[in-house]
């Protein structure tokens, strides 16, 4: 993350917690075990993404006043519990739609890459006493992790379970990111 001033306590008790998350995800996402399953894969893999915004949510709702943003984080937290939900009822189901090796690698090498570049956004979005907007350049491309994890998804062949689940991923997550952004463009770079 790109420092760009002397932090706050405030802003060092926000960061602090937002990186002990931001480390689990990682950690868990990169540390999930496969199967031949892309469904099943694709699960295990989210399933710690949304745990993270959730977490992340909620750490921005102890600091924040703006109730815009309060807003989008409740929106977060209870839409990513019911996504969550949803996918630990379909996970031992999918686990059993099976794939072949070439879809597994190549839904794989397009999930690591996604992956990375998602990470990569996280880590290099700016670091100001101004927290409200900071969780917004945090949680966007957090968001477009998921979209894109989605997509890729989609596009092979799946359990049938799963696909409700990835379009509203997609279409929430979608919405999600132009809020952040508009709420970003009203306020701009000032405290809010």
């Amino acid at each position: 993350m790109k420092r760009q001033c002397r932090l706050s306590n405030v802003s060092k008790d926000y960061l602090a917690t937002f990186h002990c998350i931001f480390e689990n995800m990682i950690q868990a996402m990169k540390g999930a075990e496969f199967t031949n399953s892309i469904s099943y894969n694709f699960i295990v893999q989210m399933i710690p993404h949304h745990q993270a915004a959730i977490d992340m949510s909620r750490n921005i709702l102890q600091y924040t006043t703006c109730v815009s943003l309060q807003d989008i984080a409740m929106g977060i937290v209870e839409e990513q519990t019911k996504s969550m939900e949803d996918m630990r009822k379909i996970v031992t189901c999918c686990g059993k739609h099976k794939n072949t090796q070439k879809e597994l690698s190549l839904y794989q090498g397009k999930a690591d890459q996604v992956m990375q570049m998602m990470i990569s956004d996280m880590e290099h979005s700016c670091v100001t006493n101004q927290i409200n907007a900071d969780f917004l350049w945090e949680m966007i491309p957090h968001h477009q992790g998921a979209i894109a994890m989605a997509e890729n998804t989609i596009c092979f062949t799946i359990c049938p379970e799963l696909k409700p689940i990835l379009c509203a991923i997609i279409r929430s997550q979608k919405k999600g990111v132009m809020q952040m952004q508009q709420l970003l463009r009203c306020v701009g770079c000032r405290m809010f």
